[in-house]
């Protein structure tokens, strides 16, 4: 595995997951960033630029242009392989697996071999100081890149996880992950666990807003991004694809739960 310490950061640090070809998604965040007055160099992508949205190609290329930190999700590993399946492990037959075979050939489409050489050298985990702290930044989990790490799972899993990273990069005062879709911040018995989210897809919740975070004055907090979720529909619309997560994007709601505890799991009857 290949980690990459990114050096002193003190001032604000933005944390962002999962683009997943969201290029609306992607640029809404880069103009937050600047409005913020956030240096590339103080951005962090935890990885998954590529998924279930329709501009695979342009949100590689935007994250490139940017200069924002990446490290390699499960996503970029395989399509930098030429893979046939994104990795994430999903149950043959489910929702989750229908749908990923579709985005995922669509995404293997449009790759260019500069991308993929690109995404082939990318680290697997990063590290960075801030105000005295050192975190380590990784996609799922280090056992299993393709982890789906939880508010609710039970700190044993936390602790092996961090334990697998401080193996790699030494010891670490906090961690911040993706890979899940679901932001969140928990104080494990090790140190604080924070989930940055994804910005290419909502988090579950019944609204199209999407998330990220923002390491500010040794804080860490989970912000709201809105961008235009009409563009993102019409890309994936003319892609082809299903219009299971072309709706989710608007509904806010996933088109399977497969994948998330009972504890995230919402009831179509509760489904607004």
């Amino acid at each position: 595995m290949k980690h990459l310490d990114l050096g002193v950061l003190d001032d604000d640090v933005l944390l962002f997951g999962g683009p997943y070809s969201n290029i609306q998604a992607l640029e809404a965040l880069l103009a937050w960033a600047d409005a913020a007055d956030i240096d590339p160099e103080r951005m962090i992508c935890t990885g998954d630029i590529v998924a279930y949205c329709g501009a695979p190609l342009a949100c590689v290329e935007a994250v490139q242009a940017s200069g924002a930190a990446v490290l390699a999700g499960n996503c970029e590993i395989q399509l930098a392989a030429g893979a046939d399946d994104c990795g994430c492990g999903f149950e043959d037959g489910t929702t989750c697996d229908r749908l990923s075979a579709a985005w995922y050939a669509f995404a293997q489409s449009q790759m260019t071999e500069d991308a993929r050489n690109w995404m082939a050298g990318l680290p697997d985990v990063l590290t960075f100081n801030h105000q005295g702290k050192r975190y380590g930044v990784l996609h799922g989990g280090v056992t299993d890149v393709s982890r789906f790490v939880f508010d609710s799972d039970e700190d044993a899993l936390f602790a092996r996880e961090w334990a697998a990273l401080e193996a790699l990069t030494g010891p670490v005062d906090a961690v911040v992950a993706g890979h899940s879709g679901i932001p969140f911040l928990r104080l494990t018995q090790r140190g604080p666990w924070v989930n940055a989210g994804v910005i290419g897809m909502p988090p579950h919740d019944g609204a199209p807003q999407t998330r990220f975070a923002l390491l500010s004055g040794g804080k860490m907090r989970i912000e709201l991004l809105s961008y235009d979720v009409e563009g993102a529909m019409a890309d994936m619309r003319t892609a082809g694809l299903p219009a299971d997560y072309r709706d989710a994007l608007q509904s806010g709601y996933w088109p399977s739960e497969d994948v998330l505890p009972e504890s995230l799991r919402v009831a179509v009857s509760d489904r607004g």
